[in-house]
């Protein structure tokens, strides 16, 4: 298996190096690491420069993190693609533990794995709602994305079946992606912590909770559209829509948000009387 490694970074030079060697300690021998800089304004060139010939550096103007990935698939050599953002860091056995599973799961195409969740330099445990899971797991994906970028090894072919990263998604743009190969595909899962995920930052893109919601309803709505979909799935999308609506709806109310009152409510109604007409089919 030929690896290409994608480490997206935006004015991360104090976290950098730290996701960069865990990539090249790996015991699994990386063929390509490619790190986009996404227009970042601090020292994290002049770091990257200390890195040269072994890490593949592009700069670009900053685009966000879907632009940024979308940029390292392009460029990418391997015939199987791993993500790390550039706060975060793999166990040295990462890869190859993957690659082993892999190589033993006939007709894998994704594979994610567990990881060790640290916020603000503490060790913390996640909750039963962030639990993980292998198989043909869709559904239970729809609530929340479970699938952390920096666990996943994937086959560079699935981009050009499913498309890439959808750069209108500041964040969420990976529940997006995912949910468009989970549609399609089961996934493999590694049971054991192989990353590091930190967390706490201010820059961390998920700290942006009012807008998660938001992105979500897009990804879902967006995921409607895949003629794909069997008919259970397309009804759990309906439910899961409906149910985030109407806590969006909720928030629009009290802050009295005229215009996303009205789009909720049409939203609802037209999600209510699609999800009707589908179990009509079904009885």
């Amino acid at each position: 298996m030929k690896i290409s490694v994608i480490i997206p970074t935006y004015n991360r030079a104090h976290l950098i190096q730290r996701a960069i060697d865990s990539v090249l300690n790996q015991t699994y021998p990386v063929n390509q690491l490619i790190v986009v800089n996404d227009g970042s304004t601090d020292k994290t060139q002049e770091t990257l420069s200390k890195y040269k010939p072994n890490v593949k550096t592009i700069t670009i103007n900053n685009n966000g993190v879907s632009y940024a990935r979308n940029v390292g698939i392009k460029e990418a050599h391997g015939d199987w693609i791993a993500f790390l953002d550039s706060d975060d860091e793999w166990k040295q056995t990462k890869l190859a533990k993957q690659v082993i599973a892999i190589q033993s799961t006939p007709n894998t195409v994704f594979c994610h794995t567990e990881e060790i969740w640290v916020r603000n330099g503490k060790r913390i445990n996640p909750m039963k709602k962030h639990k993980k899971y292998g198989g043909y797991v869709f559904q239970k994906n729809l609530d929340r994305c479970l699938i952390s970028p920096s666990s996943v090894l994937m086959k560079k072919s699935l981009i050009y079946d499913v498309g890439f990263f959808d750069t209108a998604f500041p964040i969420c743009e990976d529940y997006d992606l995912w949910l468009k190969i989970l549609a399609k595909y089961p996934v493999l899962f590694v049971d054991e912590p192989l990353v590091i995920k930190y967390g706490g930052h201010d820059d961390q893109l998920s700290k942006h909770t009012e807008k998660i919601e938001m992105y979500r309803i897009k990804a879902l709505t967006n995921i409607l559209d895949d003629k794909s979909l069997n008919s259970k799935n397309e009804l759990a999308v309906l439910e899961t829509l409906i149910y985030k609506c109407k806590i969006y709806l909720l928030g629009a109310i009290k802050r009295d948000y005229n215009f996303e009152i009205n789009l909720m409510e049409e939203k609802i109604h037209s999600y209510q009387k699609r999800h009707l007409e589908i179990k009509k089919t079904l009885t």
